[in-house]
């Protein structure tokens, strides 16, 4: 395994204070009141791509589509995918599924009105796409989505799914299927880790990515804005460790994400399905409900 494998580079579109599971800022209303930094901190984003000629998959939040419809016309100017990343960034596990449909087809269209293009991919706030939320792939396959991102193959702090694949495959549910791109996992001293997004991005130091990006055969990406922003505000009322997982690595991030794409390969999601050969996709079936 030469690191030349199937990299997928993907962003997730939230604002810094976008942050899941805190009080302070869990209801929409309260977002009006915190400065934006979406715009800047994603142009400079889309700068970088541009001088490394990489092409990038963009989960966007409906509510900052909206917002700002410029943002989402520059992504696609540039020639990036767009997906959708919810409408409200809520954690899925503690929705209803009528909230969710209705939350999802919200994002979808709006982003398809903004941008003129169908979007097709979808990926959870969190990861949060858990054994209690099945359902959720049935609404993505009636809403016309054809590819999932959602899958977190091992335990963490917004549920995650231990024991689904950590490779591609297709989901096959009553009214019809769905290729999932899951989040890969890599296996270090004994233990399954995650090291391309996120928090663990920032925290490896480069060398340690470098290592473990060689021997995968198979890299899903997750970048945030607020990765490379060092100098975003805090939100009140952080506890210590979220405060720790919400700045650390932050001044050294997007030269460690320079240094990535200039070594290896990158593609969009889009770009990578194509490539993928469906007739050697592993094929699953969850329990129904």
């Amino acid at each position: 395994m030469d690191g030349h494998g199937l990299n997928i580079l993907t962003f997730d579109l939230e604002d810094w204070f976008h942050v899941l599971d805190h009080l302070g800022v869990e209801d929409p209303a309260s977002w009006p009141h915190y400065p934006s930094r979406v715009e800047e901190n994603t142009r400079r984003i889309l700068d970088l791509l541009d001088a490394k000629g990489k092409k990038a998959t963009f989960f966007c939040l409906g509510w900052v589509a909206e917002k700002y419809p410029n943002l989402i016309m520059d992504i696609v100017g540039r020639g990036h995918e767009l997906g959708t990343h919810s409408y409200f960034h809520q954690l899925v596990y503690r929705q209803s599924r009528s909230d969710f449909r209705e939350d999802v087809l919200r994002s979808k269209s709006t982003l398809e009105n903004i941008a003129g293009q169908e979007i097709i991919a979808y990926r959870a706030p969190g990861f949060s796409v858990t054994p209690e939320t099945p359902w959720v792939f049935d609404e993505l396959v009636e809403a016309g989505f054809k590819y999932d991102c959602s899958i977190f193959p091992m335990q963490r702090a917004h549920g995650g799914f231990p024991g689904l694949p950590s490779m591609p495959f297709i989901l096959e549910r009553a009214g019809g299927e769905i290729i999932i791109l899951p989040m890969n996992t890599f296996r270090f001293f004994g233990q399954n880790i995650v090291f391309s997004g996120g928090g663990y991005f920032r925290l490896f130091n480069y060398q340690l990515i470098r290592f473990m990006m060689l021997r995968s055969e198979y890299v899903m990406t997750y970048f945030h804005p607020r990765d490379f922003d060092a100098n975003q505000p805090m939100i009140p009322g952080l506890s210590m460790t979220r405060r720790f997982k919400s700045f650390v690595g932050l001044r050294g991030a997007l030269s460690k994400l320079d240094m990535l794409l200039e070594e290896f390969e990158f593609q969009s999601l889009k770009s990578a399905v194509i490539q993928l050969d469906m007739l050697q996709l592993p094929r699953l079936k969850l329990f129904l409900h």
